[in-house]
């Protein structure tokens, strides 16, 4: 792609400034397996190293992630009691002298140009018919993985950036390929750290911003190798409980955010109302059986729902298409535990 040039001009003038332009931010815990692929991507970018800084924030890990990323010289290193993710990306972002500051994961190898795709439409202003500047920044996954469950993870995702890519501007950025003002970052908080681990601090954090007005933007072509999509099923569906039990917080905060936001597919809302119906009539009918047959005709409902995806996934992957009204079943029955975990325990606080 062709450097537009007013990058052009932010990369000359970069070049001949006594600090970095653009700092890449990555927590790590316990890393050790993938934290060198992480920076050996980082630093075969296409943008001159003189743009750009590296920091890691090691966040208090048991292992010898901190060695590893010592072994390359021109990341800085910065520790950490571990405290999750958002304090060790906050933490990142006050030790940044970058005036965007990017995320990304310990457990992603970004492609060559992803820095350059995350950091353009900062500095192309305005686009399309919004007049609003652009503060922050989203881009996408992919994953080299071919177990059977990071496929569907992977179409998960597709399905989600088919829908965003359509938009002027999103409310929503994931942390693995995420950009911001350094200004608009620190202005309005960071990431709050009430949240542990990772599970919904960067959703709370782009909707606090859209919440203000704030204008984000998806970039499909800024993209980062996931080594991380779950394996298992297993995996899978306590990842996504994980979710949902943290998901309760922000819509507490975010209430309009639980019908709609750009990111999450209205099938999936759909989908877990339908399960919930389904356990509901199913537990019902012990008392009156005349509820089983409404659990029946959800569960068609439910399968009925799915076919869309079916049908889209079955060109690019077949056996991960049939098998999909099987994983959305349990992604939405792992977000609804989840959730109703978390109610119940906000309730109790």
């Amino acid at each position: 792609m062709p450097r537009d040039g007013r990058l052009q001009r932010m990369e000359s003038v970069a070049m001949m400034a006594p600090r970095p332009g653009i700092s890449v931010i990555v927590p790590a815990y316990n890393a050790e397996s993938a934290i060198d692929r992480c920076l050996d991507a980082l630093s075969l970018q296409t943008l001159p190293p003189t743009m750009v800084e590296v920091i890691v924030v090691d966040d208090g890990s048991s292992d010898d992630t901190a060695a590893r990323v010592r072994a390359h010289p021109s990341v800085r290193l910065i520790g950490q009691e571990h405290t999750g993710p958002a304090a060790a990306r906050n933490l990142g972002v006050q030790h940044a002298a970058g005036e965007i500051v990017l995320f990304t994961d310990s457990d992603c190898a970004a492609a060559p140009d992803w820095i350059e795709r995350m950091v353009a439409p900062f500095a192309l202003g305005q686009q399309g018919g919004d007049d609003r500047p652009v503060v922050g920044v989203k881009g996408a996954y992919l994953t080299r993985q071919r177990e059977l469950m990071a496929r569907f993870v992977q179409m998960e995702y597709e399905e989600k950036y088919d829908h965003m890519a359509r938009l002027e501007s999103i409310d929503f950025v994931d942390t693995y390929a995420a950009g911001y003002r350094h200004d608009v970052f620190v202005t309005n908080g960071g990431f709050d750290t009430v949240f542990p681990d990772a599970s919904v601090e960067d959703q709370e954090f782009s909707f606090r911003l859209a919440g203000l007005g704030h204008r984000m933007v998806f970039v499909p072509e800024a993209r980062v190798y996931h080594m991380g999509h779950p394996k298992d099923l297993w995996t899978y569906a306590r990842r996504k409980a994980k979710i949902g039990y943290w998901k309760v917080l922000v819509v507490r905060r975010y209430p309009r955010k639980l019908a709609r936001d750009s990111h999450t597919p209205q099938s999936l809302k759909v989908q877990i109302a339908l399960v919930g119906l389904v356990v509901f009539c199913l537990l019902g009918s012990l008392l009156w059986h005349p509820l089983k047959w409404v659990a029946v005709t959800s569960s068609i409902a439910f399968v009925l729902s799915t076919m869309a995806f079916v049908r889209k996934q079955w060109s690019r992957d077949s056996a991960v298409a049939i098998l999909s009204p099987l994983f959305l079943l349990v992604r939405a029955l792992a977000l609804g535990v989840g959730f109703a975990a978390g109610v119940v325990a906000q309730l109790f606080r």
